[in-house]
């Protein structure tokens, strides 16, 4: 195999499906590597730790057709350390030599032969509008990361009518938004995607960008693939029964704080700066004209705001995880929040002034 190309579009190459290799511990060498083929001028790179895999296709100044396993890491590291301009990349059996200017650089190579058969995915898949990489963003970041509750490092996707919800909690906080007039997403009704395929695909270059063609979606039985522009990524699906999160949400609240979005986060953003560690949280006195946010940190000192608001109800004083409420603020994709709470002790909901497409509910702290 033999091609030249741009450092640039090969480093954008070799990166985005590096982020595949090694993800859980690879339980072959192989998996430590990314699959380069060249075919004509198409290069088409692969990375994959067997849960999942990323595919992504470039134009390249093809030489010679052929194909090598590259250590992921390190080629990357290498190609973007180089002079801009031209690459080549020449593989022999066992070696493949990168160049480029008076840069030179021989690399070992792992069989070709032990890497994983990826099939490329079945086209005809649903496109779905930009919406989705919105919801994405809203939605994602309540997973869990523990693998030792593996549903909930995963996103519902449920489909009904012109609806697709996205669902995910890790038992502290849950996201809940709704894509209204949007196509189902999967040829199934619910799905469990796992948050890490979802979090790279929010990393794509111009996802959400208006004329970037939406994302299309495919749905085997065991797998969904999402491909975005020339890039594919494909995951398997989490098997079990996610946990009934609809009787988590209250019907109705008897207090209500309205406040502008920004001026919240940035009060937030300041008494967090105080905090040292994931057990002191900070607290806010909800009372007719707004809330006066503290944070008192035995080690540190104290800290606290007042942001003017909307309050409606009886003055309350509930306490949350301070990166956890600034989480549900920042996604909220309006100017206006409104924070609803029952009492000091049961869930509280985040969520837009004008929409009702999206609901963050958390948890509060119990503090004494």
């Amino acid at each position: 195999m033999k091609f030249r190309s741009e450092r640039d579009a090969l480093v954008d190459v070799l990166s985005t499906v590096g982020r595949a290799v090694g993800g859980r511990g690879v339980s072959s060498v192989v998996l430590s590597g990314v699959l380069l083929v060249c075919e004509g001028n198409r290069l088409t790179g692969t990375g994959t730790d067997l849960d999942l895999t990323i595919r992504m296709e470039q134009e390249v100044i093809g030489l010679e057709d052929g194909s090598c396993v590259v250590p992921a890491r390190l080629a990357t590291d290498i190609v973007r350390s180089l002079e801009a301009g031209a690459v080549t990349f020449e593989s022999g059996e066992e070696r493949v030599e990168i160049s480029a200017a008076r840069s030179r650089f021989g690399l070992r190579t792992f069989p070709v032969v032990e890497f994983p058969t990826v099939a490329p995915s079945d086209a005809g898949g649903h496109v779905v509008g930009n919406a989705l990489a919105e919801g994405l963003r809203q939605v994602v970041r309540a997973a869990s990361t523990d693998d030792a509750r593996p549903l909930l490092t995963g996103v519902l996707m449920t489909a009904q009518d012109e609806v697709v919800r996205l669902v995910a909690t890790d038992s502290y906080r849950l996201a809940l938004r709704d894509l209204r007039d949007t196509k189902a997403i999967p040829d199934a009704p619910e799905v469990l995607v796992p948050a890490r395929a979802l979090a790279e695909l929010q990393r794509l270059p111009g996802l959400g960008d208006e004329g970037s063609g939406g994302i299309e979606v495919t749905a085997g039985t065991h797998d969904i693939t999402f491909r975005v522009g020339t890039v594919e990524i494909r995951t398997r699906l989490l098997d079990g029964s996610y946990p009934d999160y609809r009787q988590l949400i209250p019907h109705e609240y008897p207090n209500r704080l309205h406040v502008g979005k920004e001026s919240l986060l940035g009060a937030l953003r300041r008494v967090r700066l105080l905090v040292r560690d994931n057990t002191t949280p900070v607290r806010l006195s909800m009372r007719q004209g707004g809330v006066d946010l503290s944070v008192v940190s035995q080690e540190v000192g104290e800290a606290s705001e007042t942001v003017d608001g909307d309050f409606t109800g009886e003055d309350l004083v509930i306490a949350f995880n301070p990166s956890y409420l600034i989480d549900g603020v920042e996604a909220v994709a309006d100017d206006e929040v409104i924070i609803e709470t029952a009492d000091p002790s049961r869930p509280a909901t985040v969520r837009a002034a004008e929409r009702d497409d999206y609901r963050y509910l958390l948890m509060p702290v119990r503090v004494s």
